[in-house]
């Protein structure tokens, strides 16, 4: 108290604290340096084995973990189901070098908030964190609000979902019981109404590094 006044005193904010998981011993440094210049606290280790009997799991605001974590490793998607177990609530971010429809189908169905394709700088990685952690966002509102912006029928919607899952034409024929080329035709339609050349680009327009 001065002069019959309480002073407030201001407090710094307190660190964000992060999970982050990469096996490679000078990446998992780097990152974990920048982060905290970021704001944020590392919880910093090589595996999701080790990750997971961190005493400080529970409180971790987010995780970025590296899909690949070493042969005969748990992998970043199967540590998303472990987190769970535990109930470990955090948004989770999945990094990889090959952001291919095999794993963007295990990433949908895995509960991932993010996949970011590497090379990925920083800056990137620091705003993909913002964004998870500041709203609710996953994979699946990722893909709505792509292809909210085209004026696909109800068809083409079910064909373009069911390809971001990895599975090919042939599958989703078979599944909708249209032939391949029929679906392939819906494809053309949905590609040209989002103005991408094909499966690739469509893939980087629904999941941006």
């Amino acid at each position: 108290m001065t002069n019959g006044t309480s002073e407030s005193v201001a407090r710094a904010p307190q660190p964000r604290l992060l999970l982050l998981v990469e096996d490679e011993a000078d990446a998992r440094t780097i990152l974990a340096r920048r982060m905290q210049a970021f704001g944020w606290t590392c919880l910093a280790h090589p595996s999701g084995e080790a990750a997971l009997h961190d005493p400080q799991l529970r409180h971790v605001e987010a995780v970025v973990a590296d899909v690949v974590l070493g042969e005969g490793k748990m992998t970043g998607i199967e540590m998303i189901g472990a987190l769970r177990k535990q109930d470990v609530r955090a948004p989770v971010v999945l990094v990889t070098a090959f952001a291919d429809q095999p794993r963007l189908k295990e990433a949908l169905n895995s509960g991932a908030a993010y996949l970011l394709e590497k090379p990925f700088t920083t800056d990137s990685l620091r705003g993909v964190l913002e964004k998870v952690t500041g709203v609710d966002v996953d994979l699946a509102k990722l893909v709505t609000r792509a292809l909210s912006k085209a004026r696909l029928t109800r068809k083409e919607e079910e064909v373009a979902r069911l390809v971001l899952k990895g599975l090919t034409s042939a599958e989703i024929g078979a599944m909708m019981g249209n032939s391949e080329k029929t679906i392939k035709q819906h494809l053309t339609q949905v590609y040209a109404k989002l103005g991408v050349a094909g499966r690739a680009e469509f893939f980087h327009l629904v999941f941006p590094s």
